[in-house]
C-alpha cells in the first residue's frame, strides 16, 4: 500500500484539517499519517481556539514518520506560525521529501483567520519552493500574487505570477466570490482547465483540505500532476453530491461517498 503524509492542524468537528485528510486518503486507498502542527477548537460555525505544538514536538512528529514508513507524498496544510514553517522546511529538506502538495491555508470556510501575519512570509521564502503543487483558493492566490481576481484571466495571471515566483505548479480554484467554478492549473509554462460541476449545497467545511488530500493520495500512487487532479476533482463532487448536513454552520462532506457506492 501506498503511504502519505498529511502535516495540519486538528479539527474537532472532523470535517477538515486532520481529519478531513485522513479520510480522504483512506477513501482515496492510500495509507494515511499524520503530524500535528495544532489543536483547535472548531466545529461548522466558527473557530474559537488554537493551541499551537512546539516547533521541536512537530520535528519530532515528522522524524517519527519519515525514519518508520517513508511517506509516498506529503500534503500540507493549516501552519499558522514562521517558526512551524522553518520546522517543516528543514524536515522535507533533510529527508528528500517527494510529491509535497501545499494548501496554503490561510482563512478558514467560516472566515476565521488561521496563519500570522509574520507567517505568510516565511511560507513563501521557506516552503513553497519545495513543493510540486499549490492549491490557493481565490482570496489566497490574491494575497500570493498581489493582484485583484475577479475573472479566469485574472486567475491566469496570478497563476503564473505564483508559479514563477516559486517554481512550482500552481492549482488555482475557482468560486469564493467569483463566477468561476473550473479549476486552473499553470504547469511547465501551460494552462489546463479543470472543469467543476457546480452543486448548490452549502456545506463546504474542509472542501480544500480534502481536495490537496485526494491530489496527494493519486499521486502516491504514481499518477501524473494531472490525472491526480482530475480525480481529486471528481472525489470532491461525489462528496459534495453526497449532500450530507451535519451542523449548524457550514457542514462536512461526506468523505466516504465512494466506499457507500462500492458497497450497493
Amino acid at each position: 500500500m501506498k503511504t502519505a503524509l498529511t502535516i495540519a492542524g486538528s479539527d474537532s468537528s472532523g470535517g477538515a484539517g486532520i481529519q478531513a485528510d485522513i479520510k480522504t486518503m483512506t477513501a482515496n486507498g492510500v495509507y494515511a499519517m499524520s503530524a500535528v502542527t495544532a489543536l483547535t477548537a472548531q466545529n461548522t460555525t466558527g473557530v474559537t481556539d488554537i493551541v499551537e505544538v512546539t516547533p521541536e514536538f512537530l520535528g519530532k512528529q515528522l522524524d517519527s514518520v519519515f525514519t518508520d514508513i517513508y511517506p509516498d507524498a506529503v500534503k500540507i496544510g493549516m501552519v499558522s506560525s514562521a517558526s512551524l514553517i522553518k520546522t517543516i522546511s528543514e524536515k522535507l529538506e533533510f529527508y528528500y521529501a517527494k510529491n509535497i502538495v501545499v494548501d496554503p491555508v490561510m482563512v478558514s470556510t467560516s472566515g476565521s483567520k488561521l496563519l500570522q501575519d509574520n507567517a505568510v512570509e516565511t511560507l513563501k521564502k521557506d516552503l513553497f519552493h519545495q513543493a510540486l503543487l499549490l492549491t490557493p483558493n481565490i482570496p489566497e492566490a490574491s494575497v500570493l500574487s498581489e493582484i485583484s481576481i475577479v475573472n479566469e484571466a485574472d486567475m491566469m495571471k496570478a497563476a503564473k505570477i505564483i508559479s514563477d515566483s516559486y517554481g512550482c505548479a500552481v492549482l488555482c480554484k475557482g468560486g469564493h466570490s467569483i463566477n468561476v467554478a473550473n479549476d486552473l492549473l499553470y504547469y511547465n509554462h501551460d494552462y489546463s482547465w479543470f472543469l467543476g460541476e457546480r452543486i448548490d449545497n452549502k456545506n463546504t467545511h474542509g472542501t480544500g483540505c480534502t481536495l490537496s488530500s485526494a491530489i496527494a493520495s493519486s499521486l502516491a500512487k504514481g499518477m501524473n500532476l494531472e490525472s491526480s487532479i482530475q480525480l481529486a476533482k471528481e472525489y470532491v463532487t461525489g462528496a459534495l453530491g453526497a449532500m450530507l448536513d451535519l451542523g449548524k454552520g457550514s457542514g462536512p462532506l461526506n468523505h466516504v461517498w465512494n466506499v457507500y457506492e462500492k458497497q450497493k
